[in-house]
């Protein structure tokens, strides 16, 4: 069956109202996106067994918010989960379908572009640069010329 929804994958995202919709979304940048998502899902055992609808929905949602799709860079990821159903006669089958899931390099880089904040950053502070933090503004105050020390706080 791996084989087979791995072919069907293929060919719905080779349909040209797929295709199309990469194109609108992604303009030049839309083969090499799906090329992208074919890998992911080539070099995932289970994503490969997710419906080929699930794995379009969750990509498109990646182009959607302009993030690739790569398990190296952290933007964003589809990610394969078992789904329970019942079926016609009432007995409870499970499927594997795809979902979007944002990384937060994700969350990050659409701050970033909202323009809406005056300055975003993630780094690690550790219990010997930690001064204090205010809930209410939350600015934090920390002495970063101190090398890290103790746990991430």
């Amino acid at each position: 069956m791996s084989s087979e929804n791995q072919v069907s994958v293929k060919n719905y995202f080779a349909k040209d109202g797929v295709q199309k919709k990469f194109q609108e979304l992604l303009g030049k940048r839309s083969t090499a996106f799906i090329t992208s998502v074919m890998q992911v899902v080539n070099s995932n055992n289970l994503l490969i067994k997710a419906t080929p609808e699930s794995v379009y929905n969750a990509s498109a949602m990646a182009a959607v918010l302009d993030l690739p799709i790569n398990n190296n860079l952290g933007f964003a990821w589809i990610v394969p989960y078992n789904e329970k159903f019942k079926d016609e006669q009432g007995n409870w089958q499970t499927k594997c379908v795809a979902q979007f899931q944002l990384g937060w390099k994700g969350f990050v880089q659409l701050a970033n572009r909202s323009g809406q904040y005056k300055a975003i950053n993630v780094i690690e502070v550790y219990e010997n640069q930690f001064k204090s933090f205010n809930r209410l503004t939350e600015e934090l105050e920390a002495d970063f010329t101190q090398i890290g020390a103790g746990a991430v706080v």
